[in-house]
This record gives C-alpha cells, structure tokens and sequence, in this order.
C-alpha cells in the first residue's frame, strides 16, 4: 500500500507478457519470509519464485501457493480491486485459503470443515455462505477486460446483472452471496485461484472445469489452469449453459 498511494509505479514485462511491479515483488519478499518462519518445512510456489520443476514438486504432498499482488493491472490502473492470495494445497486441493484486498480493507478466509468468513473495512467478522441459484435474473461476475468468446457465452444465460471486478473478488463475491457464476474462458494460473477455491467451497460452491471435474493443483507441469466455472449453487445444472 505504501507503493500503491505514491501514485505511479515503475512497470516491468515478464517472460509471459504479464506486468510487475515492485509491489508484487517486496510483497512476495514479506510473504514468502513469513511462511518460512512460520512453517519452515512446508514448500513454497509464488508467481513471483523461479517456479520449482515438475519432477521435484510432484513429490509435494503439502505446499504454500501464493500471489502476492493479484489484479496488478487493477493496480496499475489504480481500481482498488488487487488482492494477496494465500493458499496452503494438500493432495491437490486447497485447504487453507486468505484473499485479502489491501486497498479496500475487506478479507475473505476458509479452513477446510471450519467454513468461509468475511472482514470488512467497519470491523465487522462474519460467516459467509453462497446463494441458492435465483431463477432470473441470476447475477455473473465476469473481468473488466473479458473477451469476445465470454460476451457470447454469457448471452446464452438470458436475463443477467453483471458484476464487472479485478483478481480473486470475482470468486469471493460468488462466496457471500452477491454473485451466482463466474465463468472464466481464458488464461489464468493456479495461483490465481486456490485460496478463492477454497473460500468458495468453504461457503457451499465449487469451481469445475468445463466437463464439470473440480480443479485440482499441482498434478502437471503446466501451471496454468483450464477454463472454468466458478459457482455458488451446486444443485442447479451450470453446465448446460455451455452445450447450447
């Protein structure tokens, strides 16, 4: 935050043609300190370490996944929708989850079989729970900058509010309550989504791949995740919107 209210910031392109900037990298550098100290012998995999290989993260069977700016052009573009992504993965699902959106003071954390919770900025704590689907019209998250193929796809729901939103608040407003779905036809990274995911599951939801498999972490080489689906109401048929 103390970088985010000098105004501009210096901006690099990594090798993936994503931007950093020197928050992502001092957060990471407090993160990764603090994990260490606190659990020394649980690994950790960040958007902002040399990614550790396949071979020898496959042997994991416990590890931090964290972002530690997620959203930075929602930080460079000065929205307030960026997030700290925590998550603590076991056997490939996420058992642990913290988004915590610094600029809005709002906090979002689950522990697998304790449930999901919300802090706000007014100090209020409360237990957060997804919504039964509404009928019409159902309300969608989607980014700022979703494309072409996302327009079209959210037609096929017929009557719908739109929530437009950086980073990890998308799955977090599906958590309390606010949204139904958000369907995500595009590229996103594991890091990207396991602490929402477990929030999500904590209050009642799910994120799915597009056949309707739950995502899972840590089972390839590739650290980028498929298409998704993240929902509130697990009893209603979301996939049927695809095969329209």
């Amino acid at each position: 935050m103390e970088i985010y209210r000098q105004g501009e910031t210096e901006i690099h392109i990594k090798a993936d043609h994503t931007p950093v900037t020197q928050a992502d990298i001092v957060a990471n550098e407090i993160i990764v300190r603090g994990l260490q100290t606190l659990t020394p012998n649980i690994p950790i995999l960040s958007e902002e370490l040399l990614a550790t290989p396949f071979v020898e993260r496959s042997k994991w069977q416990r590890y931090w996944l964290i972002d530690p700016l997620d959203g930075t052009k929602e930080f460079i573009e000065r929205t307030d929708e960026f997030t700290v992504n925590i998550a603590l993965i076991e056997q490939h699902n996420p058992i642990l989850g913290v988004v915590y959106a610094p600029a809005l003071d709002i906090g979002y954390q689950a522990c697998r079989g304790y449930g999901a919770f919300k802090h706000s900025a007014a100090g209020l704590y409360e237990f957060i729970k997804t919504r039964e689907h509404p009928g019409a019209p159902i309300s969608i998250t989607v980014s700022r900058r979703h494309g072409r193929r996302s327009g079209e796809y959210l037609q096929r729901f017929g009557e719908h509010n739109l929530h437009y939103c950086g980073s990890a608040l998308k799955i977090c407003l599906i958590a309390e309550g606010i949204a139904d779905i958000y369907p995500r036809l595009g590229k996103t990274s594991e890091w990207d989504t396991a602490a929402g995911h477990c929030v999500l599951q904590e209050a009642g939801g799910q994120i799915m791949d597009l056949q309707g498999q739950e995502l899972r972490y840590n089972t390839k080489a590739s650290l980028l995740n498929p298409e998704f689906l993240a929902v509130g109401d697990m009893q209603h048929n979301w996939l049927q919107y695809l095969h329209e």
